[in-house]
């Protein structure tokens, strides 16, 4: 029987106080003289209290306990099997409730905190952002992180690319930031840091130390599996999560980098010091930059440089993609220099071909002027080079190729027409005319021109004299004269 508060203390100023005895408490409040003595913890609790039922399990609880003891993860659903085959005669569930109760609980690790010196420590990390279109299929994005230990402020870009280069080029963009390095780099044991660890001894990758070497800096790795040693980049990535990359969308690198920039100036730079009360990051930053290494001049390249061989058709591979050169350096050894925007093919100390990077999969980046040569060459290959042309510039030229080839039409001299249509106004131009006339139902090459020179007119675009008339129309002087002389031819009989 449960009794009020009120009862409760009457009970014992009654008991303790005026010296009443059980019984007369009881026959006085109208209560049971258990519930008296159990106020006044007289009662006998073991007399009282239910005896536990014996469970199916009892016979086997030893058995379990040293088990987990030894397997502290071991499933219950294992331990049922092996209990079973003792002859254990309950149910799973039976057995789940009595592992849960016995389990051994894990002990927590205690973690040291650690304050690191003004300008002694950068922490260094990546964050997976998610996958973007590129030409020819999807590239993971990455978000490259470098937090200031001390003062917390941060930089960061997006990469579409994990490589060692690419930490080069980006370990070199954050020290330009910040006007400086600090003392050491923090970093996680991937494998573009890390080629092989042994306990405490580390291998490092040889660009990294040179680089380092060259900045002065000194590399640092976490413990395996121990993140919380660089809790700041840790915790900077979360922010950037909760804070930036919530609700946005990143559709590209140079997208990404702009709102990023934005982001790091007018939001996280303000923000107030974790530790530094009263100060923002940006006070802490200014003061830790007085601190910081300086950087060397020059900077130390990061580009990437490498032997490439050019195929017979005079293209080399790199990162998925084929870049053009020059036919006459088509099966010979080229040196290939590359950083993320910029592709350069060299031949000893002078450049062959330059290239904007391309980020897509198996695409083709190909020069107009790099093919000139072998269509001298091989004239029969003028009109599959022509129609390769045409598909660099216009998406839906195939489309059109399979009209003509259901008209009847020729194909080569459709070609040939396209291709003019296409040095007179242009990829742009040509490509929405193509587009147009495929809406229309029609595919002439004629109906392309006329609406081809309709944009033309309404954008107020010259035409190219040089294209328009050829090469075989020679440059003449104009003499002019008296038009009369015309109407006289006229007027003869």
């Amino acid at each position: 029987m449960t009794v009020t508060a009120e009862t409760d203390a009457e009970i014992r100023r009654l008991h303790y106080a005026e010296h009443w005895k059980v019984g007369t408490i009881a026959s006085q409040l109208a209560v049971h003289e258990d519930v008296v003595r159990r106020v006044l913890g007289l009662l006998d609790r073991a007399r009282c209290a239910p005896r536990p039922r014996p469970r199916l399990v009892d016979p086997y609880a030893d058995f379990i306990g040293e088990t987990l003891s030894r397997y502290p993860r071991l499933r219950a659903t294992r331990l049922w099997d092996m209990v079973k085959a003792r002859g254990y005669a309950g149910s799973v569930r039976t057995l789940r409730n009595h592992v849960a109760d016995v389990r051994p609980r894990p002990r927590h690790e205690v973690y040291l905190r650690t304050d690191p010196l003004v300008g002694e420590q950068a922490q260094i990390d990546w964050a997976y952002v998610g996958d973007v279109e590129v030409p020819g299929g999807r590239r993971p994005l990455w978000l490259f992180v470098v937090v200031l230990a001390w003062s917390r402020a941060l930089w960061g870009e997006f990469v579409l690319d994990l490589t060692v280069h690419s930490l080069l080029r980006s370990l070199a963009r954050a020290a330009t930031h910040f006007g400086g390095n600090c003392r050491q780099w923090l970093f996680d044991n991937p494998k573009t840091v890390v080629l092989e660890r042994h306990g405490d001894a580390v291998r490092f990758h040889p660009l990294l130390l040179d680089l380092s070497g060259r900045f002065h800096v000194q590399l640092r790795v976490c413990a395996p599996r121990k993140a919380n040693q660089k809790g700041r980049v840790e915790r900077a990535i979360r922010y950037l999560r909760d804070r930036f990359l919530g609700g946005r969308q990143i559709v590209g690198v140079e997208q990404g980098n702009r709102a990023l920039d934005v982001f790091r100036d007018e939001i996280a730079a303000p923000r107030p010091h974790p530790t530094q009360h009263g100060r923002t990051v940006r006070e802490c930053s200014v003061e830790e930059q007085g601190k910081l290494l300086p950087l060397p001049d020059p900077l130390p390249s990061t580009d990437l440089v490498t032997s490439a061989d050019a195929d017979k058709t005079a293209f080399i591979r790199f990162d998925r993609n084929s870049y053009s050169v020059p036919g006459a350096y088509a099966q010979r050894t080229l040196t290939l220099v590359a950083d993320d925007r910029i592709v350069r093919f060299l031949d000893g100390g002078a450049v062959v071909a330059r290239h904007v990077r391309c980020w897509g999969r198996r695409q083709i980046i190909e020069l107009h002027e790099h093919r000139e040569e072998i269509l001298v060459q091989k004239r029969g290959a003028r009109q599959a080079k022509g129609r390769d042309r045409l598909r660099a510039g216009v998406p839906d030229i195939d489309s059109l190729f399979a009209r003509w080839v259901e008209a009847g039409r020729n194909v080569g001299n459709m070609t040939a027409r396209t291709l003019k249509l296409l040095d007179l106004y242009g990829e742009t131009l040509l490509a929405d005319a193509v587009t147009e006339v495929l809406g229309r139902g029609v595919s002439d090459p004629g109906a392309v021109a006329q609406v081809c020179e309709q944009r033309r007119r309404a954008a107020s675009r010259p035409v190219p004299l040089d294209v328009a008339l050829g090469d075989h129309v020679p440059d003449r002087d104009v003499i002019p004269h008296d038009l009369e002389t015309y109407d006289a031819k006229r007027r003869r009989p």
